[in-house]
Formats: C-alpha cells, structure tokens, sequence
C-alpha cells in the first residue's frame, strides 16, 4: 500500500505542478493555477498519514516506509526550490518568460552555491532521521521498527557523496567564464 502511495503521490506531484503551470501561463487562469499548486503539499500530508496508519496498524517497517520519510524529507526541503525551478522553465519556455537562472559558472560563486545545496541536502538527511525516530516513537515496538534504523543509516551515503561537489569547487575552483577568455 505504502509504494503505490508513494507512486501515487510522484505522479501527483508532477502532474499538479503541469497543471498547476499551464493554467497560469497557458490558459491564464491565475486563480486555477494558485488553487493547484497549494494542493501539491497535501499530497506528502497524505502519504504521512498512510505511512502512520499503516504502522499503526501493525506492520513491519521496511523500505518503503523509509522511502516514505526519505521523500517526505525531500519535498520539504526541496519542494519549493523544485516548483520555483519548473516555473522559471516553464514560463521561459512556453511564456516567453526570461531563461532561467544557471548556477555560477566557477569560482568562489559556485563554491558557495555548491556548500548551500549540500547543506540542503544534510537538512533533508536530518529531517529524514527525525521522521524516522517519530515513527519509532508513535509504534514504540523494536521489533517492529528496527529496520527503519538500518534504512536511514544506509542514507547517510547520499550526503557523503554528496561532499565531492563542493569540497571539490572550494579545493579546484574553476574560473568563472568572463576570466576564461
């Protein structure tokens, strides 16, 4: 139940976002578009609330439930810079909108861009934990929840890789383009 949810909630996600960008850039229905794109939070309300009872329920956490927190995570750290990333293409590309921002090509710019979503992706890891520890809380059986714990240990490998990126701008900056030429 749990992964068709999960599923459900990507697909969901995807397409109130389409939806929500086409009424407000294509069929100029502003209001339409708001309405839309508010909704898409209650969708990680809905999976929170199929994650808790069916753990509630008696079921045995295993992966899915820790995908469940892993994507709760991602959407709160990363939902809005995600629909505000989606809208500047959108709107550059079917509206007539400008392009996109890019990151900074290189140098110190690109560095600290670099640490900033690393540290993005440290917060979505803690909060992945904090979900972790309230679901083993709210069953408060070990027995049943031990596998939550391996599930979000094995996650710290994502930050971790994550770490090239910007220890590698800061120890071998690249030049930004205008000191290339």
């Amino acid at each position: 139940m749990i992964v068709a949810i999960l599923i459900g909630c990507e697909i969901g996600f995807w397409l109130l976002l389409a939806l929500g960008l086409a009424s407000r850039y294509l069929w100029k229905r502003r209001t339409l578009s708001t309405a839309l794109l508010l909704c898409v939070p209650l969708l990680d309300v809905i999976l929170l609330t199929a994650a808790v009872i069916d753990m509630r329920g008696g079921a045995v956490a295993d992966i899915r439930h820790g995908l469940a927190t892993a994507y709760l995570s991602y959407s709160i750290v990363f939902g809005h810079r995600t629909i505000r990333w989606a809208d500047a293409k959108f709107h550059h590309r079917f509206a007539g909108g400008p392009p996109p921002p890019r990151p900074p090509a290189g140098g110190m710019p690109r560095a600290r861009y670099e640490w900033a979503l690393w540290l993005r992706i440290v917060l979505a890891y803690a909060l992945t934990w904090a979900l972790v520890q309230a679901l083993i809380w709210l069953v408060a059986d070990p027995t049943r929840t031990d596998p939550l714990l391996a599930f979000v240990g094995g996650l710290l490998k994502i930050p971790l890789i994550a770490l090239i990126w910007p220890v590698s701008y800061t120890l071998w900056p690249r030049k930004p383009e205008s000191a290339r030429s």
